[in-house]
């Protein structure tokens, strides 16, 4: 496939709108999103981005960011609005003392936001799921228990592999055991050092695919560890993240249709 990078016409136009909104999410409260998309009237494709623990934070604008400079409709919703508001890390931190954000909150705030973004006029009707770390293991779970989602990306999502005592009120079922739900593609990217996932999580993770026969691809990169896309971090690998968005949209185009 011809590469996805760099490959604008310099000739063009490009313009892209990007701004914090308020969306009725779960329960019919108003949360806070970051959308980004072309600034025009073409219907595009979206990608519902669900941010991962270091919370909703610059990186995820800037990815969204980046999705719509590529051609789709891109939106983060605040997974810990409810908790309150401050700096990331301050409102991160409260999140993580009560315990972190349940999986059924996550589940209501993206169905809803998938039913937003269809009523756009600008979006195409096809929806991908996305996310890293914490967030690759929301997305996983939204695309396997929300209908509606044409396709879901998980990068070095830890914990969708769980053991009994790793279970929680907050996280009372390990993603894995959804699997034979998951009737969407899946695109999986891994760092061959993570400790979570480990190389043998991704294993038993890609063997519950094959045996439920479903449509996935896992791309697992050497000298690579836990979050290798976070060029504001020491964990940032150029050379694998640069490969790692060629695949994401190559994925995004072939199961949205292109934008």
């Amino acid at each position: 496939m011809a590469q996805m990078w760099n490959s604008f016409d310099t000739g063009g136009h490009l313009a892209i709108t990007a701004q914090t909104i308020e969306f009725p999410a779960g329960g019919g409260d108003r949360v806070h999103a970051y959308l980004a998309r072309p600034d025009d009237e073409r219907r595009r494709p979206a990608v519902l981005a669900l941010h991962h623990m270091p919370g909703w934070d610059e990186f995820y604008q800037e990815l969204c960011e980046r999705l719509a400079r590529h051609g789709y409709a891109a939106m983060c919703p605040d997974l810990y609005c409810r908790f309150g508001h401050g700096r990331p890390d301050d409102v991160t931190a409260k999140v993580r003392a009560e315990g972190g954000v349940r999986d059924d909150s996550v589940v209501a705030d993206s169905a809803a936001a998938l039913e937003w973004l269809k009523s756009q006029p600008w979006c195409s009707g096809r929806v991908a799921a996305m996310g890293t770390c914490s967030g690759g293991r929301h997305a996983l779970l939204v695309g396997s228990l929300v209908a509606g989602f044409s396709a879901v990306l998980d990068l070095w999502g830890g914990n969708v592999v769980m053991g009994a005592d790793q279970l929680t009120p907050a996280r009372p079922v390990a993603p894995i055991d959804y699997t034979d739900r998951l009737d969407i593609p899946l695109l999986g990217l891994f760092g061959n050092d993570d400790k979570s996932p480990s190389p043998e999580q991704v294993d038993l993770h890609e063997e519950a695919l094959k045996k439920n026969g479903r449509d996935y691809e896992f791309h697992r990169y050497d000298g690579a560890g836990h979050g290798f896309f976070y060029y504001h971090t020491p964990m940032y690998r150029p050379e694998q993240a640069m490969d790692g968005w060629e695949k994401v949209f190559e994925f995004l185009a072939r199961t949205l249709g292109g934008s």
